[in-house]
C-alpha cells in the first residue's frame, strides 16, 4: 500500500473457475476480502460473479451479489448481446432495473478479450487495446491497454509441494501490464492499473493490482484442471 492511503491492510482468498460448455464459456469468481482501515472498524466484503458468454463473442450473462459484513448491498444481473455484423450492441440490466449501455461495434466481453491478448502475445505484438464489457459492475465498458513485455519463466516462482497443477503453469507465459479506463468518462485517468504473468493457457500465476491509493498483490496458492462438458 501506499503511504496515503487510509487502507492499512487488504487480506483474503479468491476463487476463480473458468469452464468449457457446451455452447459458451462460464466463470465464477468468488472473493472473501477483509479490508482494514486506520480509524474505522474492519470490513469483510464477500462477493460471487458468474457469467455465461457465447464462444462466437456475440452475448454475455453476468450474475453477481456482494455483501458487507454479512449484509447484502449490490445485486446485479443482466444480459449483454452484440451480433458479429452489427454496428452496435446494447447491455441491459435487469438489476438494477433500467440500466442499459450501447455497445459500440468491436466491444469485448471478457473471455473474448483473452483470448485475444494470447493471440498478440503468441504473435510477438507488443501492445493490444480494446474495449470490454464484463458485467462486473454498473459501470459499463471499459478501455483496456495492454503492454505486452519479455517472456517469464513462470515455475521459478512455483512451490511444487502446493495444490498446483505445475502442468498448468509450465507453459509459455509474459509479463503483462494492463491498465483500465472508464468510457463513461473519456478524459478520467486510468480506475487501476494491474501487472500479471500471463500464461498461454489463460491462467494467471502473479498479479499485482494498483489504485490510486494502494496496491493488492494476488498469489496462486492452488491450480487444477476441470473435465470438460461432455457434448453430443
Amino acid at each position: 500500500r501506499k503511504n496515503s492511503s487510509q487502507v492499512l491492510n487488504i487480506s483474503g482468498q479468491m476463487f476463480f473457475e473458468w469452464n468449457k460448455v457446451c455452447d459458451a464459456w462460464t466463470t465464477d469468481h468468488r472473493f472473501n476480502l477483509k479490508y482494514e482501515y486506520a480509524d474505522t472498524a474492519p470490513i469483510n466484503i464477500t462477493s460471487d460473479f458468474s457469467t455465461y458468454e457465447a464462444y462466437d463473442g456475440t452475448s454475455l450473462n453476468f450474475n453477481s451479489r456482494r455483501k458487507r459484513n454479512g449484509d447484502l448491498y449490490q445485486e446485479i444481473r443482466g444480459l449483454a448481446e452484440i451480433g458479429e455484423e452489427s454496428t452496435t450492441g446494447e447491455a441491459e440490466y435487469s438489476m438494477p432495473q433500467g440500466l442499459v449501455y450501447d455497445l459500440n461495434k468491436g466491444t469485448l466481453f471478457p473471455m473474448s478479450h483473452t483470448l485475444q491478448l494470447l493471440t498478440h502475445a503468441k504473435d510477438g505484438k507488443k501492445f493490444y487495446n480494446a474495449t470490454v464489457f464484463d458485467g462486473s459492475d454498473e459501470d459499463g465498458p471499459v478501455e483496456i491497454n495492454s503492454f505486452i513485455g519479455s517472456s517469464v519463466n513462470a515455475m521459478a516462482d512455483v512451490d511444487p509441494n502446493s495444490g498446483i497443477d505445475v502442468t498448468l503453469v509450465n507453459t509459455p507465459s509474459w509479463n503483462v501490464r494492463m491498465a483500465f479506463f472508464p468510457t463513461i468518462n473519456p478524459e478520467a485517468e486510468a480506475d487501476y492499473e494491474m501487472s500479471a504473468t500471463f500464461h498461454s493457457n489463460g491462467v494467471i500465476s502473479d498479479m499485482l493490482v494498483e489504485y490510486s491509493d494502494f496496491s493488492v498483490t494476488q498469489k496462486l496458492v492452488a491450480l487444477e484442471e476441470l473435465e470438460p462438458e461432455s457434448c453430443e
